[in-house]
């Protein structure tokens, strides 16, 4: 008997229930492998280009910044801009997902690769899907992509391929599971960190980064 097993049994104990009977669980087993679409808003039903529209509106207004770059091979010369916009030291920890970008390109720039430490001040990281419906990004866990890279910098640039933008979050997680096995962890970030705890007033990287910018390659 495992322990998943147990907890199950202890609550079903619990709850004054007993055993599920065979047909039961089958047809419990059978929901939960259907992964069964949920009502979506009109406002996904829309070809991809509004998407990408949507998307960007929808992580704007949750104060996140966006820009547009063409391939993969400009992110390391949209990086140092960024940071030199917003006077930020060109340091920073980023994926080993992207380590195959060409990095050297930009020499004033100090990279390293791995998970994030308490010094660092910036992450860069990929994710595995973007949701318009909520200008949401979706990140798996994995040696390629660190969660540390997510929640500690004080500044998180994510890298998104347009292809990755789709109307909701069923989308993504079907994209999850043909990958293989769920992750670990699957992290859904909707703009930077906030919190409205002290007198009601939005404070800013309050759990987590107080800065979001994405990166939108807009290569085919």
């Amino acid at each position: 008997m495992s322990a998943r097993t147990d907890i199950l049994g202890s609550i079903r104990r619990s709850l004054g229930r007993g055993a599920l009977d065979p047909a039961t669980e089958a047809g419990l087993r059978q929901r939960l492998s259907a992964h069964r679409r949920q009502i979506g808003l009109a406002r996904t039903e829309k070809p991809h280009d509004d998407l990408v529209i949507l998307f960007e509106e929808m992580a704007t207004a949750l104060a996140a910044t966006v820009a547009h770059i063409p391939d993969a091979a400009q992110v390391p010369e949209a990086v140092a801009t960024y940071l030199s916009d917003q006077n930020l030291p060109a340091e920073l920890v980023a994926a080993p997902g992207l380590e195959s970008l060409p990095w050297a390109e930009r020499p004033t720039l100090t990279v390293r690769f791995g998970k994030a430490e308490n010094p660092d001040l910036v992450s860069v990281t990929p994710v595995v899907g973007a949701v318009a419906e909520t200008g949401t990004l979706v990140l798996t866990s994995g040696p390629a992509t660190p969660t540390s890279l997510n929640f500690l910098p004080d500044t998180h640039i994510a890298v998104v391929k347009r292809s990755q933008i789709t109307g909701r979050y069923e989308d993504v997680w079907d994209t999850i599971r043909a990958t293989g096995p769920v992750p670990r962890t699957v992290n859904m970030i909707s703009g930077p960190s906030r919190t409205g705890d002290i007198e009601q007033t939005i404070q800013l990287g309050a759990h987590g980064p107080r800065r979001l910018h994405i990166l939108i390659l807009d290569e085919a």
